[in-house]
């Protein structure tokens, strides 16, 4: 039996820890994050299932702390695992496992390396991501590819919608290649990575909408960014607007770039270039329909503040 140590957290912790279990892999140890009070805690619980199997559990600041690693090597994993984990893993880590240590990324490898991969993908207007495992180096997101599993982006998907396709993605990927990997059977591919680029985080001041995009830009934003996650904001009559949801239309602009307006009942903006319906907003932190905000201000064009 093939032991393994798991760092993971999230979804797609839950779903690969999971798939090690069912194949039988000796979990010794899971190494998980607590969970930040400041964050919208949406997603599963990787410590949850950890209890619900016996397995040890720990959540350092650092893992690469000597007492950790110390730890760590006392177990004499043949694997490392770490799927959704937040943390680098050090040189003096990946050392200690026999047969490796691999990585479950969020994109189709060697796009989109490096951080938050399926909000990068949706904003850059992406038809196609997934998940890959691959080997762990001291470079994040750049060893040789074990497995891929490919998911489509529809035009209208969320952020939300895309990760929970990648989470299967990422359990299919672990369970087609786990018998073959613990066999020793498991072919790696070296990546190309001329084919991909390097992404960091984004901050929620990253979500500020520039009205001056075209309104494909805009939607992508907006569906990259919508709840769960922080969500795209706008100011307008000087209050916070947040644009929850948003639709690409046919309409001809009726009013000045960079303007919002009601009509027939439906919100618009115009953008820099094409006309976005607003399905879904906040107006000054409280949602708002666009009927309720004409009865108040009228249909006119009101301009967003820059």
């Amino acid at each position: 039996m093939s032991r393994a140590v798991v760092f993971a957290y999230h979804n797609v912790g839950v779903r690969c820890l999971s798939v090690l279990l069912a194949h039988g892999v000796d979990v010794a140890l899971v190494v998980t994050h607590r969970d930040n009070p400041k964050e919208n805690i949406w997603f599963d619980s990787v410590a949850a299932l950890a209890a619900l199997h016996g397995i040890p559990t720990i959540a350092p600041d650092d893992p690469n702390a000597p007492e950790i690693i110390k730890q760590i090597r006392a177990l004499q994993p043949d694997f490392f695992f770490s799927f959704y984990y937040r943390e680098m893993l050090k040189k003096a880590l990946l050392d200690i496992p026999a047969r490796g240590a691999l990585n479950m990324h969020g994109s189709l490898l060697p796009k989109y390396r490096g951080r938050v991969p399926v909000n990068w993908a949706i904003i850059r207007g992406e038809t196609e991501t997934g998940s890959t495992l691959h080997y762990m180096t001291e470079k994040p997101d750049n060893g040789d590819i074990v497995a891929q599993q490919a998911v489509p982006i529809l035009p209208d998907d969320t952020a939300l919608q895309v990760f929970q396709k990648v989470t299967v993605a990422a359990e299919m990927a672990l369970n087609s290649c786990l018998p073959d990997l613990l066999a020793g059977r498991a072919q790696a591919v070296k990546q190309d990575l001329s084919k991909g680029g390097y992404f960091g985080g984004r901050k929620a001041e990253d979500g500020v909408i520039d009205w001056s995009r075209s309104a494909r830009d805009i939607h992508n934003l907006v569906r990259a960014v919508a709840p769960p996650y922080p969500g795209a904001t706008t100011h307008l009559m000087g209050k916070t607007m947040r644009i929850l949801q948003t639709l690409p239309t046919k309409c001809s602009a009726s009013g000045a770039p960079t303007s919002f307006y009601v009509k027939e009942g439906k919100a618009y903006a115009i953008c820099g270039q094409g006309v976005l319906q607003i399905v879904r907003f906040e107006w000054d932190g409280i949602e708002t329909s666009a009927q309720a905000f004409a009865a108040q201000y009228g249909t006119q064009n009101f301009e967003f503040n820059r």
